[in-house]
């Protein structure tokens, strides 16, 4: 299964976490040889626990991939509304 795939099916179980979705899902996951970057809207606060906890649910995903140590950048791009 793709990588990007494996992702954003991961992160579908953090609660307050959606894909920043340009075109489709996995147009929210860029696998770079530099680092791992993905686009998120928060749907609660506060962010820190969200993150901490998006970053547990995909750290695993790459393990034994070409990305298991490169840095992992969760972008937050928008709150949503009702966050607050």
């Amino acid at each position: 299964m793709n990588v990007a795939v494996r992702i954003v099916e991961a992160l579908a179980e953090v609660a307050g976490l959606r894909l920043a979705v340009e075109r489709n899902r996995l147009s929210a996951v860029d696998l770079g040889a530099e680092a791992v970057q993905i686009r998120l809207i928060a749907t609660r606060l506060p962010l820190p626990p969200l993150l901490d906890e998006a970053a547990a649910v995909v750290r695993p995903v790459l393990v034994d991939t070409e990305w298991a140590d490169v840095p992992l950048r969760l972008i937050v791009t928008d709150v949503d509304a009702a966050a607050f």
